[in-house]
């Protein structure tokens, strides 16, 4: 697996992942990024032994974008705190095929998520049919359009599973390609969708500096219409 790093030191890195490959390993058995990313410091840095890395988050399998992976337990223990806190700032590009009304918004919801089909459901307002409900809020912007596709900038302000995904289905916003999530037809292999985990920003939790990591746009011809004019 080849490994993009945008972000290193001592203590954190970071990898644009590309769409279609697990973070960490489940009951698939696919090879993992965390274990591409060990090997790569393994060779880089010559360790001799197992490699520490500290999972941080996440990104859903389909999409693209940054992940940050903790280098130490100091990081890991501190990054999982901004995390937890909601000190880092998210942003997410997402294409969709229709025009958000309006352009610019704060989207709310309860979030449930089906764990036997893998599926999340926004919810208006709390349930009592539904108690386990988690609150979920983003903001939103389109910067863009080429032709019928729309970009917006996604800045989820909690982070709920497949939160992004699920709450523009239900403004009738589907991602491109995301059809557990409506969207009529898979856009490109694998049930990669279009959704790009494109910056994160955070006080780094050793250093205390800021820190902005970007992470270029997939190499794909719909996404780069976009990359011409960024």
């Amino acid at each position: 697996m080849n490994v993009q790093i945008v972000y290193e030191d001592n203590h954190l890195i970071a990898v644009n992942k590309p769409a279609g490959v697990l973070v960490q390993g489940d009951k698939t058995g696919a090879p993992p990024l965390s274990e591409a990313v060990k090997q790569y410091i393994k060779i880089q840095y010559r360790k001799p032994g197992k490699v520490f890395l500290g999972v941080i988050h996440r990104l859903d399998r389909p999409v693209s974008g940054i992940v940050v992976f903790a280098r130490t337990s100091k990081a890991l223990e501190r990054m999982n705190k901004l995390f937890h806190d909601r000190q880092v700032n998210k942003t997410y590009w997402a294409i969709t095929a229709q025009r958000p009304t309006p352009l610019q918004g704060k989207l709310t919801h309860y979030m449930v998520k089906d764990h036997e089909r893998n599926i999340a459901k926004a919810l208006e307002r709390p349930s009592n049919r539904y108690k386990d409900a988690k609150y979920a809020e983003l903001d939103y912007e389109m910067i863009m359009q080429s032709g019928s596709h729309c970009l917006l900038e996604v800045h989820p302000l909690t982070g709920r599973p497949h939160q992004i995904r699920a709450q523009l289905a239900k403004i009738g916003c589907p991602i491109r390609g995301d059809v557990k999530y409506g969207f009529p037809s898979a856009q490109q292999p694998e049930g990669h969708i279009y959704l790009h985990c494109r910056a994160l920003a955070f006080e780094h939790p050793v250093k205390k500096e800021p820190v902005c990591i970007e992470a270029e746009l997939p190499d794909d011809p719909i996404w780069q219409l976009f990359a011409e004019n960024t």
